[in-house]
């Protein structure tokens, strides 16, 4: 069954936003995909061919698109989609050690969704939370900062009760005007752009 077929005037907000030609449609791409995975928590191989009829583009294309953002799903995910930043700066700070542990405690690989419906596990890209590794994200939710086993213990826990703790920090991630993280209760973190300092010009070179 259709999902845009009874919300036309849906569809028209979203095209009004963009240029009426065929570039422009295509540029509607990424809010349709969002409006399917709000209401669905994946994409489907049918919406994506939905969505690039609307389009004037391919399925393929579609999936292309979808691949290259992690935010964007193909398969279901559970009601707690927890994201594990494993860029350079959380795996020194102890993401691998995270995910372990996530991993282990849910018995879930990516791809999978605990047997309760509530788990789903992936990683991702830089969240842009370096000062705080290591992080998560559940859901488009806040982040889960310094996340070391007693932490994503307790988070666990509340998660199934259906009590989701507040987040650390809202997204996006609030940052001074000196460059540095600032956290929820307030707290700067990471290093300041004051302390840059310009690299000396070799003798001979160019300014």
């Amino acid at each position: 069954m259709s999902y845009f077929a009874e919300k036309q005037p849906l569809v028209a907000d979203i095209f009004s936003r963009y240029p009426d030609s065929p570039q422009g449609r295509r540029s509607a791409l990424m809010p349709l995909l969002r409006e399917v995975q709000d209401a669905e928590g994946f994409v489907s191989e049918s919406r994506m061919a939905e969505i690039a009829a609307l389009c004037g583009t391919t399925a393929t294309e579609v999936r292309s698109v979808m691949s290259f953002y992690s935010t964007y799903h193909t398969l279901p995910t559970g009601k707690y989609h927890l994201q594990v930043c494993s860029t350079l700066m959380c795996a020194l700070a102890g993401s691998d050690e995270l995910w372990d542990h996530l991993v282990e405690t849910l018995d879930v690989q990516p791809g999978e969704v605990s047997a309760d419906g509530r788990f789903s596990v992936q990683k991702v890209e830089c969240l842009g939370s370096c000062g705080t590794a290591p992080m998560m994200q559940i859901n488009d939710d806040g982040y889960y900062e310094n996340v070391g086993p007693g932490k994503c213990t307790r988070i666990l826990e509340s998660l199934r009760n259906d009590l989701q703790p507040l987040p650390d920090n809202p997204v996006p991630v609030t940052v001074g005007a000196d460059g540095r993280q600032v956290l929820a209760s307030g707290q700067a973190v990471g290093s300041s752009v004051t302390g840059l300092h310009r690299l000396p010009e070799q003798a001979g070179g160019e300014a």
